[in-house]
């Protein structure tokens, strides 16, 4: 039997529902473009803390609070997660990929993985060499996404065919989430599944202290992130709020190989970190700083020469230019099955948003100056 972790002891019933459905959601598969299921889960969780929903024809979800009202206040992260594609079918039975998203070949080796057909779902593996067969000029030395190969023990093309596998199936790790230490959840996916649920949060928190909001909220899940921020411009968009709180993760610079003098100086474990950046709205930044500061929330600081690289962007620059700003999760290990975040910093991220809106009125103005 599976052993529960220790935070589960201590929780009150919504605490648990909740841990239980963060661990449902990061395991449910969500690679970009496939995103429906994981957005179905999402909303079925958030349905007693919203008032309305919808999903576009790409499948962005939205939760909305308090509908009707003239101004309106997006929080939001990104439900998509890098994956595999087929491309190509040997003679040999055996099958290559490339990538959906920012998928990386180097960690693939010797990975479990689900290849989703029309058939239901196949297990396969990423096979490689044995270190005894590869020496240092060897070819197979560096796994690159040229070289990487799926096996899912089949001995010719016709009996991958007829498997249900075929080019344009997708494929994701089998990896679920856990958690080391009392501390850290890990997995894959919590890029940003993590800020997916960090945002369910919120609405809870809204829904539990009996907040009226003097204006509409959408919760907005994002599809289509890892691919250049698609999902999030389609929905900017369509809902034109005022003002955007976007989540998404960053790297923590404090694990081997990283620089922070170049990446900046970022951990787990000191509190979300608040982008400066061009897209970032500085009056907006301002009302989030002083909400960190009323309420003692520790933050970091990162900044960004150009483009943030999250949605932020595509709220920003949305065909009615919206302020936005970025809470971002530090996060070891980015784009592998082992990412890491701290309880602690999930929960100071969640307290942050929730307290940056209960300072937002209908009558918070983000332009820079209205008089000459």
């Amino acid at each position: 039997m599976e052993k529960e972790p220790k935070i589960m002891e201590k929780m009150s019933v919504a605490d648990k529902r909740a841990q239980e459905f963060l661990k449902e959601y990061i395991n449910n598969t969500s690679p970009t473009g496939f995103e429906a299921p994981g957005q179905k889960l999402w909303l079925k969780y958030l349905e007693p803390f919203m008032d309305e929903w919808q999903i576009d024809d790409y499948g962005t979800a939205v939760a909305t609070i308090n509908p009707g009202k003239d101004y309106s206040v997006v929080i939001e992260a990104h439900a998509d997660e890098i994956s595999w594609f087929v491309n190509y079918i040997s003679d040999k039975g055996m099958v290559r990929v490339i990538k959906n998203g920012g998928s990386d070949g180097t960690i693939a080796p010797s990975k479990r993985v689900i290849i989703h057909t029309k058939k239901g779902p196949v297990e396969g593996v990423f096979g490689w060499p044995a270190t005894h067969l590869r020496g240092a000029k060897h070819e197979a030395n560096t796994p690159t996404v040229q070289k990487i190969f799926l096996d899912v023990g089949a001995s010719n093309k016709e009996e991958v065919i007829d498997m249900g596998i075929d080019v344009g199936c997708v494929v994701t790790f089998d990896d679920d989430l856990i958690i080391l230490n009392d501390k850290y959840y890990c997995g894959r996916s919590l890029d940003n599944k993590i800020g997916g649920y960090a945002i369910t949060q919120v609405a809870r928190k809204i829904k539990e202290n009996k907040i009226e909001l003097p204006f509409t909220l959408h919760v907005v899940n994002a599809v289509q992130e890892e691919v250049g921020l698609r999902g999030a411009k389609m929905i900017a968009n369509r809902l034109k709020p005022n003002a955007a709180i976007v989540t998404d993760v960053t790297h923590d610079t404090s694990t081997p190989m990283i620089k922070p003098v170049e990446e900046g100086d970022i951990r787990c474990g000191e509190g979300p970190s608040l982008a400066f950046a061009p897209a970032v709205h500085y009056k907006l930044l301002d009302l989030v700083m002083e909400a960190a500061a009323e309420h003692e929330i520790p933050y970091q600081r990162s900044a960004y020469y150009r483009a943030t690289g999250t949605d932020t962007d595509s709220f920003a620059y949305s065909d009615s230019g919206i302020p936005s700003v970025l809470l971002s999760m530090p996060l070891k290990y980015m784009h592998t099955t082992v990412e890491m975040c701290d309880k602690g910093d999930v929960e100071h991220i969640i307290n942050l948003m929730y307290q940056t809106l209960l300072k937002i009125t209908p009558k918070t103005s983000f332009k820079y100056f209205d008089k000459l």
